[in-house]
C-alpha cells in the first residue's frame, strides 16, 4: 500500500493497525522514501493489535466520566438529534455525506439480501444499540449497520434492542474515524460483538474484525477488486466495486 507521509502522520494509529496485514510504503512528492512492516506472525500480531488499541484508547479518554448514563437517557429521548454516549463521553452524530449514504445504501442491500429468510435481522441507523461494559459502563450508539441474530430475545417493552448485535457496521468520516477506529472497536470486542467491518471510503477498503470470547481473533483488510468476506457468516461477502461505486 503506498500512502504519503502526511497521511501518515495524521493518522499514524490507523496505519501502524494496517502494517499488522501488509508493508506499508511511505511516499513523499510522490516518491518512495520509507517502509512500514509488522514484526513476528500469527498470534504475535494479534497481540499487537490489542496493545496499539489499548494504548491509543488510553490516550484519547477511556473510563473518564463525563456524564452519567441517566444524564444521557433524558437528553436522548427528548430531542430530534443523534447522539452516541461511549465511556461517559456524549458525542453529537452530524449528519452523513452523501458519499458515505451511497455507501451505507449499497452495503444495507447486499447485507439484507442475502439474509433474507435467514433468523438475523439486518438494521440501518439511526437505531440505538445499548452496550455495556460492566454494570457501571453502559454505552449506546448508532453503528451505521447491525446485524441482530436474538430481536426477540432482547427487544424491551418500550421496543428498544437491549441485546448484543452479532456483526456491526461503522462508515468512517473525518468527525467519526478515531471514535470508530479505536474506541468503537475496544467497545465492540469487550462487549461480544462477533465481527466489526470498518469501511474507509478515501481508501476504497473494508477492514474485518472478527472477535473470540471478547478478544481479538483474524483481522483482515480487503480493496478492490476483491471481496470483503466475513468469518462469522461464511457466504457473506461484499464486491467493493459494488459497494464503493
Amino acid at each position: 500500500m503506498l500512502v504519503s507521509s502526511t497521511e501518515v502522520q495524521n493518522n499514524f494509529g490507523k496505519y501502524l493497525m494496517l502494517a499488522l496485514t501488509g508493508d506499508i510504503i511511505i511516499t513523499r512528492n510522490g516518491m518512495p522514501v520509507a517502509k512500514l512492516s509488522a514484526l513476528g506472525e500469527g498470534e504475535s500480531r494479534r497481540d499487537a493489535v490489542a496493545g496499539i488499541v489499548a494504548e491509543e484508547a488510553a490516550k484519547i479518554g477511556y473510563g473518564i466520566r463525563k456524564a452519567t448514563y441517566e444524564e444521557f437517557l433524558k437528553l436522548n429521548r427528548h430531542t430530534e438529534e443523534r447522539y452516541e454516549y461511549i465511556d461517559g463521553q456524549i458525542y453529537l452524530l452530524a449528519s452523513p455525506k452523501i458519499p458515505h449514504q451511497l455507501a451505507s445504501a449499497e452495503l444495507f442491500a447486499i447485507f439484507h439480501r442475502w439474509f433474507q429468510g435467514k433468523s438475523c435481522h439486518v438494521l440501518a441507523a439511526p437505531c440505538d444499540i445499548t452496550l455495556t461494559r460492566s454494570p457501571e459502563h453502559i454505552n449506546v450508539v448508532q453503528p451505521d449497520i447491525a446485524v441482530i441474530c436474538d430481536l426477540e430475545e432482547h427487544l424491551a417493552d418500550d421496543g428498544y434492542y437491549m441485546g448484543v448485535p452479532t456483526l456491526l457496521v461503522e462508515i468512517l468520516s473525518d468527525s467519526t474515524r478515531v471514535k470508530d477506529l479505536i474506541k468503537k472497536l475496544d467497545l465492540y470486542r469487550a462487549c461480544g460483538v462477533g465481527e466489526y467491518w470498518i469501511v474507509d471510503l478515501d481508501s476504497k477498503a473494508i477492514t474485518v474484525h472478527t472477535f473470540q470470547d471478547s478478544d481479538f481473533g483474524k483481522m483482515a483488510i480487503y480493496q478492490e477488486p476483491r471481496k470483503a468476506k466475513s468469518q462469522v457468516f461464511p457466504g457473506l461477502d461484499v464486491d467493493l466495486v459494488q459497494a464503493f461505486r
